[in-house]
């Protein structure tokens, strides 16, 4: 696939730009109908193709085109296998399957950039769906953690090289952790630490479960509960990631000064999302930061110098960030002993 920039000073490359959608919904709908999984055993014909993934046959040339030249496949003597990138992330059932947060976003995130301007008029989320519903239905809480494990997958190990403090300290709290996939990398990675992860009720038997597959059940402990409305269970280590961003600015000061109550003297806190100001992922952090406007009722990427200014007056006496793997930004917030 070509990294050359589309250039928007041509009308072709408007055009092109215009339609980049159209790369994307070929990428989301070979997830969906498992064609990498299905590649995993070995390149196929276009007929096998078809016959095993039940297709017509009409466009399933041109689509298969498309994935070539997008570098999801490769083609040769008429047979079609999975390009390096696709095969390593792309086949469901393998632990490096990112595939669940693509699903995500093809049934919740597509069709809510679909009503965009909606959004922007009226500053109301589109997706169709409140995070209340969708802890209430256990398919698609289900589905929402599967998207949310293949996030914590990448960023986990890069989380636990980018802070060198892991030694120092007895346990760690992430707060928001859903079924403690980060906590258990974390405490697998630093057998000095004992895990907690904070989340709402509903997301406790899938921690149960996750702890149980890990052989980490003496190791990780659950705390079911509102943040906005619960005490957090202290901790020398907190984790916020991926959490703030859901929330307006106001609620994001809230839940950065219950995190300060939580953390034991001389701890630290580690916030860590899509911020702003990070100049190589300015275009792919300003969409995600629009995801926040189309899925939440306040939420939205936000600058370093925003959390810095919270944890300042929240009380911490040390705040410094870096970079964390692609995208992220990490800051790190400590509290006097």
């Amino acid at each position: 696939m070509s990294t050359t920039p589309i250039d928007t000073s041509r009308p072709a490359g408007i055009i092109r730009l215009a339609n980049s959608f159209c790369d994307a919904k070929a990428l989301l709908t070979a997830v969906e109908l498992g064609l990498f999984t299905i590649l995993r055993s070995g390149p196929a014909t276009e007929d096998e193709i078809r016959e095993k993934l039940g297709l017509h046959g009409r466009g399933l040339s041109d689509w298969l085109g498309l994935l070539v030249e997008l570098s999801l496949l490769e083609r040769a003597d008429g047979r079609y296998r999975n390009a390096a990138g696709a095969d390593r992330f792309l086949v469901n059932g393998e632990q490096s399957y990112i595939g669940g947060f693509l699903e995500r976003s093809n049934r919740n995130l597509y069709p809510a950039w679909g009503r965009l301007a909606d959004a922007l008029r009226t500053g109301q989320p589109q997706s169709g769906s409140s995070f209340d519903a969708v802890v209430q239905n256990p398919r698609i809480l289900s589905q929402f953690i599967n998207s949310m494990d293949a996030l914590t997958r990448t960023l986990g190990p890069q989380l636990i090289n980018a802070y060198e403090g892991w030694g120092d300290y007895h346990s760690v709290l992430d707060v928001g952790g859903c079924r403690g996939s980060l906590a258990a990398q974390i405490v697998t990675a630093n057998p000095n630490l004992s895990g907690h992860v904070f989340d709402l009720p509903q997301m406790e038997p899938f921690f149960t479960e996750q702890a149980a597959e890990t052989g980490l059940t003496d190791r990780l402990t659950f705390h079911g509960g509102s943040f906005f409305t619960d005490p957090l269970p202290s901790a020398d280590i907190v984790v916020m990631g991926h959490v703030l961003h859901d929330w307006d600015r106001e609620q994001r000061g809230f839940l950065i000064e219950k995190a300060f109550q939580s953390v034991n003297p001389g701890g630290v806190l580690l916030v860590y999302d899509r911020m702003l100001d990070r100049a190589s992922s300015r275009v792919e952090n300003l969409v995600i930061s629009l995801d926040m406007l189309l899925v939440t009722d306040g939420g939205s990427e936000y600058p370093v110098d925003e959390v810095t200014g919270h944890a300042n007056r929240a009380g911490f006496a040390q705040v410094e960030s870096r970079l964390l793997g692609d995208d992220d930004t990490l800051v790190v917030a400590r509290k006097e002993g």
